[in-house]
């Protein structure tokens, strides 16, 4: 486990332990500065190592949750003697020859030969396992996508900024008047933040650094990695993705726009028989999805389904997740336990 200190990496050895997956020596690596740190896993106290003394060990395995710089640099030392690296960084997903996996989805992509699998990213993760299915049945022709993302999908610094200015404002209503609104000044900040303005209070249309044609690195995400993950370059995609003052879970509103016809019932018993989804879809009794009922739990959560009469074959999805379970640790532990079941390891 490279990154096992960190946010992700300490949710994963959480869920190999949930997940029961079989372990015959774990070997918990991460940066310089927490070599010899311990981490308790199973009731055994185990040292943090360097990663240069994890590649030394030569494991079967190799889970990566230590940013795409770490993993361009030791991903594929890793893989040259034969180790499979499962990576949850950016760093890999969209090369041609790494299998970019959601397990329920296209786990048939892995091979004796892909020793780097890459993890897609978290917003991905969620909104593929509702729509594969749906493509399968009746092929999908455009998605439209507007994503509410939790300031976790920032790590410890978006979880530490919104506890941040939430205990500022609650000390601010008790000492002077109106200070319900407005931004914070720079002092409540023990460290940069991760957003450009206040989260607070606030919803900001920015996740990701903004690239060239407008878009940002995380709607690019959303475009290119679905595609990938379906197999099918032809989708028409635009996403929109935000930042919202929510500590886990990311929520999504999909509109796709099928080839075709398809009937409301059908596609719910379709969403309902998809392994890791669970239809949470009454609204007559305010019964969908919500990030707070999500978190910390491993499926994938779908309501107000309903058909978008303005086009053709048109139909609405909301999607919620716990993004740091399923969108980062419970998938790269599946493809782990995938490794194990189908004895490529």
């Amino acid at each position: 486990m490279v990154g096992a200190t960190g946010l992700v990496g300490s949710k994963m050895l959480q869920v190999l332990d949930e997940q029961k997956v079989r372990i015959d020596e774990l070997i918990v690596a991460a940066s310089e500065r927490s070599v010899g740190k311990e981490i308790v896993f199973q009731g055994k106290t185990h040292k943090v190592v360097s990663v240069d003394d994890a590649i030394a060990a030569r494991p079967d395995i190799a889970i990566f949750s230590a940013g795409a710089s770490a993993s361009k640099q030791y991903a594929p030392r890793f893989a040259a003697q034969g180790t499979f690296v499962v990576d949850n960084s950016s760093a890999w997903r969209m090369e041609k020859d790494v299998p970019l996996v959601v397990p329920e989805i296209n786990a048939d992509t892995i091979t004796k030969d892909t020793h780097i699998i890459a993890n897609p990213n978290c917003s991905t993760i969620q909104m593929v396992m509702a729509l594969a299915p749906i493509h399968k049945a009746y092929g999908i022709k455009r998605l439209v996508i507007s994503t509410y993302q939790s300031v976790t999908g920032s790590g410890v610094k978006g979880a530490y900024q919104l506890s941040r200015e939430e205990d500022a404002r609650r000390s601010a209503y008790s000492s002077m008047p109106g200070a319900g609104a407005g931004a914070f000044p720079a002092g409540v900040y023990q460290f940069p933040p991760a957003y450009p303005h206040q989260i607070y209070y606030n919803v900001i249309p920015q996740a990701g650094d903004f690239v060239d044609n407008g878009y940002t690195t995380e709607e690019e995400k959303l475009v290119n990695e679905t595609r990938k993950i379906l197999r099918d370059d032809q989708i028409a995609i635009t996403a929109t993705a935000t930042r919202v003052p929510v500590t886990g879970g990311h929520s999504e509103a999909v509109n796709v726009e099928t080839e075709r016809p398809f009937e409301i019932d059908e596609v719910r018993k379709l969403l309902e028989a998809m392994p890791g989804v669970i239809v949470k879809d009454d609204p007559a009794n305010s019964i969908y999805p919500m990030p707070l009922y999500a978190f910390d739990k491993d499926e994938v959560f779908v309501g107000r389904i309903r058909r978008d009469y303005s086009v053709a074959n048109g139909l609405n999805l909301w999607v919620v997740s716990d993004n740091i379970r399923k969108g980062a640790a419970t998938n790269a532990v599946q493809i782990a336990k995938y490794l194990i079941e189908t004895k490529l390891v």
